[in-house]
């Protein structure tokens, strides 16, 4: 299917989304409780510092992010890997309020930010015919990790205390992504594309967009809006998992046991839907990307069992394994690749910023004593209206060509 040098960059995607875990807010959930208890801070004061935390790291990274488009990819890639490492030994440090803020701050930047934007931007740059197969592929690196992390750190803190887990997880950083970007990304260049020789796939046929003129475009704003859906509405879920669990009389392992549910249909959701990208393009699946995130929250509402926690996070997998594919493919569908970086960068940081919403709306909803059955009315809401809007411009979301 790939020749040797698409296969490296597929590969070099899928570690940097696997790696991209540990500023992921279902992986900084997992240690929600210990940190809490550690420094005697309510939900709502997490939440508070968490969102803010993170809305920083979004601004910074519409700065950063856009190099990726100037710099050499394995370049690029060693100073993420460096700033990982160094968030993840920070993190371990974390002793007091304001050093959580810049604990949660880097983890946010380094981790959920640049690391998923190198792996997402080299992919989408690369690849033309074959985009939404390796774009799906890549992004299975970051569904194993949630397939795989939950239950081992859960596991893990039963026999360490959380900061020596961080500090595990910094060595490992720093010695195993240098070695990995060496060995498949060292002779990629900002030209290097996957060669192909159907005239359809010639992207220098469509209009280039740069950033500013994104901006301007009204469809940019509304397929955001449908974007932007997944990540608030999933971070307040697995940000606040202790809180879902004590309000639905969960045990204690079903919300991370449920993540296996969440990452198998992520898994098998990013599969099928790469061949459907590459068939009919992001464009035609955008509609459908958030209908079983809606259901997901009508599970939440009207139930309470159990079993119910696979069926809610399983659904959001679903959504979650096509959010990841289109938000990574569709820009570049619309407005071309010779921008891509700093066009993803900005999409990141809002993506980033769209979780310090949610972190900061599920906790203060929290603090007014709102159950979890009322935050997923509002998330309902924000989803139907989205996807109104969205339908109503469907047709207006061709490229324009050159």
């Amino acid at each position: 299917m790939f020749k040797s040098l698409s296969l490296k960059v597929i590969i070099f995607g899928f570690i940097f989304t696997f790696f991209s875990s540990f500023g992921q807010s279902y992986f900084l959930g997992l240690f929600n409780s210990s940190i809490r208890e550690t420094l005697s801070i309510s939900h709502g004061q997490f939440g508070t510092i968490y969102a803010s935390a993170t809305l920083l790291s979004s601004l910074l990274l519409i700065w950063v992010g856009k190099k990726i488009d100037d710099v050499n990819v394995f370049k690029f890639a060693i100073f993420v890997t460096i700033v990982l490492s160094i968030s993840c030994f920070f993190f371990s440090k974390i002793s007091s309020v304001i050093l959580l803020f810049f604990g949660i701050f880097l983890m946010r930047f380094s981790g959920q930010g640049l690391m998923s934007h190198t792996a997402t931007t080299t992919i989408s740059r690369y690849f033309t015919k074959s985009r939404g197969k390796a774009l799906s592929i890549g992004w299975f690196g970051l569904s194993s990790a949630e397939f795989i992390l939950p239950v081992l750190i859960v596991f893990l803190l039963t026999l360490t205390n959380w900061e020596n887990i961080w500090l595990i997880i910094s060595f490992l950083v720093l010695v195993f992504l240098p070695i990995t970007s060496y060995l498949l990304v060292k002779n990629i260049k900002l030209d290097s594309r996957e060669k192909t020789d159907d005239e359809e796939f010639k992207e220098e046929n469509i209009k280039q967009w740069s950033r500013k003129e994104v901006i301007k475009d009204y469809r940019f704003y509304i397929i955001n809006m449908n974007m932007l859906a997944m990540p608030w509405i999933a971070t307040g879920t697995f940000v606040y998992q202790s809180f879902i669990t004590n309000s639905k009389g969960w045990g204690q392992y079903v919300i991370a046991q449920s993540f296996m549910s969440y990452s198998v249909l992520s898994v098998i959701t990013l599969l099928v839907s790469g061949f459907l990208v590459d068939k009919f393009t992001s464009r035609r699946l955008l509609i459908y990307m958030n209908i079983p995130l809606f259901l997901s929250v009508l599970v939440i509402i009207y139930f309470n069992s159990p079993i119910s926690a696979f069926i809610f996070l399983g659904l959001i997998g679903i959504s979650n394994g096509l959010a990841n594919l289109l938000g990574s493919s569709i820009w570049a569908e619309i407005y071309g690749v010779k921008h891509i970086g700093s066009i993803k960068a900005l999409t990141t940081a809002l993506m980033v910023f769209a979780t310090a919403f949610g972190t900061a709306l599920f906790g203060v909803l929290i603090d007014y004593g709102f159950s979890i059955e009322k935050i997923a009315v509002v998330s309902g809401i924000y989803i139907i209206v989205s996807i109104v809007l969205l339908f109503f411009i469907r047709k207006k979301l061709n490229p324009i060509n050159t």
